[in-house]
């Protein structure tokens, strides 16, 4: 059962044998990928312990202080996993998810619903009935979600001369009701997928119940016969062998991917794309 911090911290120092059993700034890496709960985290309201001090998995009660003025308690591991299917600031506290999202109300007398059991997701039938691993152009695939993501796609195909075009991939089982997945960029004849991370505007993406969906998406690629770049921006960790960390995705950024790509698949073959 999770403990309040000023108790968690007390039995750490107990079982350290000292004052300071995690030092400040021991864990920053693990919570940069994560803006809006350092915004939300005021050691003022957690005794003076700070964040970078407290691991991200530690079964302890955090107080938190949303943008609106709302106090809250929840352990890191429940508000790492806060975002969801929405996309609003609001996901990131519970009674501003609520206010954004209120419970229906019954009105006097009227008889409660029987539960139904949730409806499993059809598969869409707009997929090609190609082998799995083919790519091909997709009518459902998501429009390219930022300027950095195209100006990318630019500068990666004036440098290899593959194919371009492609959008998804088909895949041997259901991804959010489909049989395909759609990778930011596609390089057919490396078969490497390319995927562009940042947490967004309000550091909603890639992180939490996304992560997951990311690493997911990577598994099934790589059954697929493909492999994975992820470029993480954003303090966003490594989720594959091969992906990078950026800060910015510039000259050098560029020339790094490629590296990477001949680490995958080996200079000879990448090099005959150079354009």
């Amino acid at each position: 059962m999770a403990e309040r911090v000023e108790a968690w911290w007390a039995r750490r120092q107990f079982s350290r044998g000292t004052d300071v059993p995690y030092p400040v700034g021991t864990y920053r890496e693990a919570w940069a990928p994560y803006p809006m709960l350092i915004r939300q985290y005021h050691p003022d309201l957690n005794a003076g312990i700070t964040l970078t001090q407290i691991p991200p998995a530690a079964d302890v009660l955090l107080l938190w202080q949303c943008e609106a003025g709302h106090l809250f308690a929840a352990t890191p591991s429940e508000q790492r996993a806060r975002p969801g299917a929405q996309r609003r600031r609001s996901a990131w506290c519970p009674e501003c998810a609520g206010l954004a999202q209120p419970p229906r109300v019954r009105p006097a007398g009227q008889p409660a619903r029987a539960k139904r059991a949730k409806p499993t997701r059809p598969l869409c039938e707009k997929t090609p009935a190609v082998p799995v691993g083919e790519p091909f152009r997709s009518e459902c695939a998501p429009k390219p979600a930022s300027a950095v993501e195209a100006k990318l796609r630019t500068d990666l195909f004036a440098r290899l001369g593959v194919t371009p075009g492609f959008n998804a991939v088909r895949v041997s089982r259901p991804f959010f009701g489909h049989v395909e997945v759609w990778p930011d960029i596609l390089l057919p004849e490396l078969r490497i997928a390319i995927e562009y991370d940042s947490t967004g505007r309000f550091g909603l993406e890639h992180v939490g119940a996304r992560e997951d969906s990311d690493r997911r998406k990577d598994s099934l690629l790589r059954t697929a016969g493909w492999e994975v770049v992820r470029i993480r921006t954003g303090k966003l960790e490594k989720l594959g062998p091969h992906d990078l960390q950026v800060s910015a995705m510039g000259r050098r950024g560029l020339e790094r991917l490629l590296d990477a790509l001949r680490d995958i698949r080996g200079p000879l073959l990448v090099d005959a794309y150079l354009r």
